[in-house]
This record gives C-alpha cells, structure tokens and sequence, in this order.
C-alpha cells in the first residue's frame, strides 16, 4: 500500500508530462501482449520446421502435407495450401512468395510504434524535466530566498526523465525481442518453403523422367 502511494505521489510531482507517459506505457504494454499473442499463434516452431524439411525431402510431399495438416502456425497452413494448388513449382514459388509478403506485414503491424514510443519517452521526459526546472529557478523562488526549494524542484523534475527513459528502455526491450522472432519465422518459413519447392522440382524431373 505504501509503494502504490509513493508511486502515485512521484507521478504527481513529475508534472503534467507524466500523463502522456502513461499512455505510452500502457501502449507499450497492451501492443507487447497483442503482438505475443499473435506471433505464439502464428509460429510453427522450429521442431516442425525440421521435421518438415526432414520429410518432404526424404519421403515427398504429400507425407510432408499430411505431417503439415496436424501442425499449428501459419507457416503449416501455407505449406498446405501450396502443396494442394493446382500447377507446377512456378506457380507454388508465386503463391508461396504472396503469402510470406502478407503474412510479414501482419507481423511488422504496430511493431513501428514501438520504435516511435522508444524515441518520443526520452523526450517527453526531457521536457517535463525543462518544464520542471524553469519552475525551480522562477523568479518566485528567488525572490523567496529558499535555495532548498530550488534543489527540491530539481529533484522532482528530474522523476520526469526517469519516467520518460523507463519506457524507453521497456517499449526497446520489446521492439527488440519481437524482432528476433521475427527474423527467426522468416528464416524458419524460407527453409521450408525452399524444401517443398525443391521435392517439386525433383517429382517434376522424375515425371519428365
């Protein structure tokens, strides 16, 4: 109870810069369980990818779509569909190359905003803390001959910057880790779609064959 009161006093004292602080928190907070949410259930995982890479080289396709169909992730479900399509390995590179183009901007969706909350919280900090600080050296407290005062409302300034690199530092963290996943889906993505393409190009010479 007392650290929720103290917390609430600092946010006070930060000043009024502390509100759109708190947005940008609560941003960062409610884009990182959203974009979790989404990348947990449209990750495949790297045991299906070798699995599957495993299989549509070494026993086929079709075992390698049937393996697919009992897998979770949109890279499974992109295998199968190109696996079932109607044409030859051209017409399987266009689709699987649409839906890699669709399904990466689905995962960079609101990953910009972060970046832009890593940028903007410093300076919102930074301002409150100038804000702060003209307010601590006004002519007022001056005039009132109380320096104390003056070192007092330094201090206070000062929570906005640390406020401001707090969520700086959280929305970067965040940025970070979601980017890592990223790249490793699209190489986890490249890696099957290169094997299915290639078992097509191996049943399209042995049929020519």
């Amino acid at each position: 109870m007392e650290a929720i009161q103290a917390t609430i006093m600092y946010f006070h004292k930060g000043g009024l810069v502390m509100w759109p602080l708190l947005a940008c928190s609560i941003a960062v907070i409610s884009i990182a369980v959203e974009r979790f949410l989404f990348y947990k259930a449209s990750d495949s995982g790297s045991a299906f990818v070798r699995s599957y890479c495993s299989t549509v080289l070494t026993k086929g396709v079709h075992e390698a779509t049937a393996f697919a169909k009992n897998a979770d992730g949109e890279c499974a479900r992109i295998l199968c569909a190109a696996a079932q399509m109607e044409g030859g390995r051209a017409v399987k590179s266009a689709y699987l190359e649409g839906q890699a183009g669709i399904l990466l901007a689905q995962l960079r969706n609101k990953l910009d905003y972060l970046s832009i909350i890593v940028t903007m919280s410093p300076l919102l900090g930074l301002l409150g803390t100038i804000v702060g600080m003209i307010g601590a050296f006004s002519i007022f407290n001056l005039e009132a001959g109380a320096p104390l005062a003056i070192t007092g409302g330094i201090g206070e300034a000062l929570i906005a910057t640390a406020t401001g690199l707090c969520v700086a530092i959280l929305s970067l963290c965040a940025h970070s880790y979601f980017n890592h996943w990223l790249d490793n889906m699209i190489t986890d993505m490249e890696q099957c779609f290169s094997a299915l393409l290639e078992a097509e190009a191996r049943s399209e010479q042995h049929e020519v064959a």
